[in-house]
Formats: structure tokens, C-alpha cells, sequence
């Protein structure tokens, strides 16, 4: 089973990003859970909050959670051209302290998506996030783009989305993505294919 995490940039209700999510998880290929997680209750960074109380419970949640999984999807709206800034605050939250990055980022296979109402589907955030990602060590997947324009066309009001082209688009996007992240199988496991087929004991 490959494991993603889905997290989205925005804490509004009716999310075009959160929206996405929902429907990438829906067309997620067998053996891949897609797990849509939320940044809603984390508080702006303050480090003499951080030295006062230790990481928020909301914080610790989310590290471990990625920090578990085989990869990680970013849904990011795009404000004034750039990352949101509520986004951005809770990856630097998750990045505390540095001492944890590599556990919980170091090598981790993370892709970008966006939607947005404009005419651009956040090309400017995607690729504001790529700095980012480097900065974490991150292992960004270059295999395939999805920025959604005009997205108020393509989902309806319960946040279904109708437009049959965008979810073909997505379904390669998140099955591109989760062969990328995919863990390497088991050498043992290899070897067992490759010097006769059956496992050991199976007889058949």
C-alpha cells in the first residue's frame, strides 16, 4: 500500500484546492491511499510561543502524519501571485524544530497542484513553492503539471467536480505521482520473484 498525504493551502469551506483533494482521492489507483489533512487549527509562528509550549498538538499530528507516508500532495491556491501566506506558515511550523526536517521532509517525494478562479491555476505558486522545497530536501516530482483555471466552472456547489477533462487530467496527474512515490519493494522479495516465482512454501 502506498500511502499519500493530500494538504491543502486554503481553510475556506467551500475550497477549490480542498475540493481537489477530495476528487484526486477518489481516483487514486488500487493500493494507494490518498489521505486528505488539513492545516486548520495552526496558530501563527511565534518562537517565543514555540520556546513557551513546545509544538501545537495540531502541529505534531500533521509532522507525524507525513512523516509516515510515502509522499506528499500540495494543493495551493495562489494570492497576489504568490504562496498563500497561511500555507507557508504551517510548513514552517512543520519544519521545527530543524532538527526534525529530515525525518519528517529529507527525501520525501512531494508534488503541486492548484486551482484557482483566474486564468492561470497558480502557475505563480507552484512554482514559488519549488525554493521551498529544495530549502527541506524535499524530493519534488517533475512527471506532470496541474494548474485547474477558472476553477468556479469545473466543480459544482457541493465541491464535486463535473468537468470530465479536468479529472482526466487529475487521474494522470495522481497516478503519475503515486508510481513516483511508490517504496522500492523489499530486495528479499525481489530475489523471491526472480529465482522461480511462487514464495517459498506456497507450492503453487
Amino acid at each position: 500500500m502506498t500511502t499519500l498525504i493530500g494538504l491543502s493551502g486554503s481553510l475556506r469551506t467551500g475550497s477549490f484546492n480542498t475540493a481537489l483533494l477530495r476528487a484526486a482521492a477518489a481516483l487514486a489507483p488500487d493500493g494507494v491511499e490518498l489521505r486528505v489533512e488539513t492545516i486548520a487549527g495552526i496558530p501563527l509562528y511565534d518562537e517565543d510561543e514555540e520556546e513557551r509550549a513546545g509544538l501545537p498538538a495540531a502541529v505534531t499530528r500533521l509532522k507525524d502524519a507525513i512523516a509516515a507516508a510515502d509522499g506528499l500532495l500540495l494543493a495551493t491556491p495562489e494570492y497576489n501571485n504568490g504562496i498563500p501566506g497561511v500555507f507557508k506558515n504551517a510548513i514552517d511550523w512543520l519544519s521545527r524544530p530543524p532538527a526534525d526536517i529530515k525525518r519528517v521532509f529529507g527525501g520525501k517525494p512531494v508534488a503541486v497542484v492548484g486551482a484557482s478562479p483566474g486564468p492561470y491555476g497558480t502557475i505563480l505558486a507552484q512554482d514559488a513553492w519549488l525554493p521551498v522545497l529544495r530549502t527541506l530536501g524535499t524530493r519534488p516530482w517533475f512527471g506532470g503539471r496541474l494548474q485547474v483555471a477558472r476553477a468556479h466552472t469545473l466543480f459544482d456547489d457541493a465541491g464535486a467536480l463535473t468537468d470530465d477533462a479536468t479529472r482526466e487530467r487529475l487521474r494522470r496527474f495522481v497516478h503519475g505521482f503515486a508510481a513516483f512515490a511508490a517504496p522500492a519493494p523489499a530486495p528479499g522479495a525481489a530475489r523471491g520473484e526472480a529465482a522461480g516465482g511462487a514464495p517459498r512454501g506456497e507450492g503453487r
